[in-house]
């Protein structure tokens, strides 16, 4: 049974590195870097009940008045880096008051290993989920009890984040969209990753829009098109659910520092985040 459990462990991890891998492409020079004009951007500490210190980035506008509607970020399988960070600014120069946390620091560092295999064996793939959906949530306590509107809460992420939002939508009532940036949405399950997009249909709080390429090879198109099948029998929010997918577009075509991006197709994919947001009240 033990060789039959190591062969099915080495399935789910192959699995896991087959699906993120695509976004681990060499840094590209096109970089787009938003200014913190307007903003307040810091670091902040966030004090967990194991004991931990969730590291977080939050950016806001500072002129803005009364309580902000808040936009919880989540990172590629890469962590809390430069990119994210300067996506989190364009979210509050759009008006949010923007967390991105740093969500494996327990695992270990996302930036320290050479080549993302390494980094998926070493410290993703040891991730759980509820690790996450909790810091998460400590991350909303935060906003809310910083500046944030509880009436308006949104949640966004790529790749690994692509699909911890959508499990996020179904973890927290307050969340009233969610913008999923090419997340895997099936597969294999783990200790660390009980369920996946597909099996939480029935229980989506909000709606979500998912952002995906047509030449994703680690999320194949089909994998797109079970999801919208089965949205269709899920909760009233997952049949309010909607895919765009770009045809030529790749993995990781958001990423402006990566090969992958693809920038006719972030810029279109960026207004239409931005507009679900609003149009669902955040």
């Amino acid at each position: 049974m033990s060789n039959d459990s190591n062969e099915t462990n080495g399935a789910r991890r192959d699995f896991l590195i087959g699906s993120f891998a695509a976004a681990a492409l060499p840094v590209a020079a096109s970089t787009v870097s938003t200014p913190d004009q307007g903003l307040q951007s810091q670091q902040i500490q966030i004090a967990r009940p194991d004991g931990h210190s969730l590291h977080a980035y939050m950016a806001r506008p500072t002129q803005a008045r009364g309580p902000l509607p808040v936009l919880l970020l989540v990172s590629e399988i890469f962590g809390l880096h430069a990119h994210i960070a300067d996506v989190a600014r364009r979210f509050a120069q759009a008006g949010y008051l923007c967390i991105a946390p740093d969500l494996f620091a327990r695992q270990g560092n996302a930036q320290a290993h050479p080549d993302a295999q390494t980094l998926i064996r070493e410290v993703i793939s040891k991730v759980p989920d509820a690790q996450v959906l909790g810091d998460l949530d400590a991350c909303l306590d935060w906003a809310l009890a910083h500046g944030g509107d509880a009436a308006r809460v949104g949640v966004s992420g790529f790749c690994y984040g692509g699909r911890i939002t959508w499990l996020y939508a179904a973890h927290q009532p307050k969340v009233k969209a969610g913008v999923a940036w090419y997340g895997r949405l099936l597969g294999p399950t783990t200790a660390q990753q009980p369920a996946h997009p597909i099996e939480r249909v029935s229980q989506l709080q909000a709606p979500v829009l998912g952002l995906y390429g047509g030449q994703d090879t680690g999320i194949p198109v089909a994998t797109v098109a079970q999801m919208q099948t089965a949205l269709k029998g899920g909760s009233l929010a997952a049949q309010r659910s909607e895919f765009v997918l770009y045809r030529e577009a790749p993995h990781a075509f958001f990423a402006d520092y990566r090969p992958s991006y693809r920038e006719a197709d972030a810029k279109d994919a960026w207004a239409r985040c931005l507009a679900w947001f609003k149009q669902h009240g955040v």
